[in-house]
């Protein structure tokens, strides 16, 4: 079996909820994982958009416990389908992406550049928690999925289509790139006590060694239940 399918009687899903390990233990782990996602060319025209300084997400200097109330209830699990970001014209399939053996998290083939991962570890879009999604900015024939994360602006929209029928609508927040040797694990993977979404693909300075040195991380909110 798969060990990152998600179908099967609903025991096997609670089990599943029960395991998932803390971001806390995660986050050094992602951020290695995510140098898979580094594949990319990085010679598409001038490269892939970098996020505007204004587009930074504010600190948030509550602590880590504080509820947050905006208004629209959580979500129960679900698997996520499909990604849409309007302001992009991204509409692409979702696939469950898990760790691999080795410990790091597998990003989706990079063959397939319309596709991207949600990993199956964490939260699913639109439960209480952080859920991620991840995919790459190229390939060695050109522009992928999130090549355009970087143009995001605060007030854009993300929707993902769950297997239940529902649509979970975030707002987006924030727009930073970060490097990958100081990726700071617990702003961006931890819970703000309300469905939280973030989308991140590659960014910043790219080398033919070592591909890309940061990551693009898009910080959203659950806004909309559709």
């Amino acid at each position: 079996m798969n060990p990152f399918e998600l179908s099967g009687p609903a025991e096997e899903v609670e089990e599943r909820q029960r395991k998932r390990v803390p971001w806390g233990v995660m986050a050094l782990v992602l951020l290695t994982g995510f140098a898979l996602v580094r594949s990319g060319s990085g010679e598409s025209d001038a490269g892939p958009p970098q996020p505007a300084p204004a587009a930074a997400a504010a600190v948030d200097t509550r602590a880590p416990d504080t509820h947050v109330t905006t208004g629209v209830e959580a979500l129960p699990f679900s698997a996520a389908d499909r990604i849409r970001i309007p302001a992009i014209r991204v509409d692409a399939p979702l696939r469950p992406v898990g760790q691999d053996a080795d410990g790091w998290i597998a990003a989706p083939p990079p063959e397939n550049p319309n596709l991207a991962g949600w990993y199956s570890g964490a939260v699913s879009p639109g439960e209480k928690g952080t859920a991620v999604v991840v995919g790459h900015v190229d390939n060695s024939s050109g522009p992928a999925v999130f090549y355009g994360l970087g143009s995001l602006r605060k007030g854009n929209r993300v929707e993902v289509r769950r297997e239940d029928g529902k649509t979970a609508v975030f707002e987006i927040y924030g727009v930073e790139v970060f490097e990958k040797s100081d990726f700071p694990g617990d702003r961006v993977y931890g819970s703000k006590g309300t469905p939280e979404l973030r989308v991140i693909t590659c960014g910043g300075g790219f080398s033919k060694q070592s591909g890309y040195d940061g990551n693009v991380v898009v910080f959203a909110r659950l806004a909309e239940v559709r």
